[in-house]
């Protein structure tokens, strides 16, 4: 069955390549979650005045690929201990969360989540329904496969750790 879940990970161009990486995502966009403004540009979320977060829209195909595995994945590739930044990327739109849109995905984030925050003193990692989201600008979209040499403060070795989640 296909399922969403919206994942924020600091910049979204690395998330969105360590989840297009995974057997069973159907497909990835990239955008803003559950601010207090319609349809957002770039250049107004990274004034940090708009309450969203970059986020990865992620559509799977849970047969092939669990909602557990996913955000195994999504805790590959952040640094759960810190706020409003990931790597080099500073702002209130950088910080992580998990934003589930039914009852059913919101169980299974919590238990994760829940499981999670037991292993570090600071965990800063949000969990909540998911307001809203608005698409990025097209340019945004696939922004590592179209500009490879892009920075990302997603780490090779991060996303091997990742794409190894495929053979699970």
């Amino acid at each position: 069955m296909q399922k969403e879940i919206y994942l924020a990970a600091g910049c979204f161009w690395g998330a969105e390549k360590a989840f297009q990486s995974l057997n069973g995502v159907i497909d990835t966009t990239v955008g803003f979650a559950n601010g207090n403004v319609d349809n957002p540009s770039y250049q107004l979320v990274k004034t940090s005045t708009t309450g969203h977060r970059e986020t990865v829209k992620i559509v799977y195909d849970d047969s092939v690929i669990s909602l557990n595995k996913l955000l195994k994945g999504y805790f590959l590739i952040i640094d759960p201990t810190l706020a409003n930044q990931q790597g080099h990327d500073i702002g209130s739109q950088y910080q992580t969360g998990i934003y589930y849109n039914d009852p059913e995905s919101e169980i299974i984030c919590r238990n994760y989540w829940e499981q999670e925050k037991r292993k570090y003193p600071v965990f800063m990692v949000e969990l909540a329904p998911l307001k809203c989201f608005w698409s990025a600008e097209e340019y945004h979209q696939d922004y590592l496969i179209k500009n490879p040499t892009g920075y990302c403060h997603v780490s090779l070795a991060q996303y091997a750790a990742v794409r190894e989640l495929n053979n699970e």
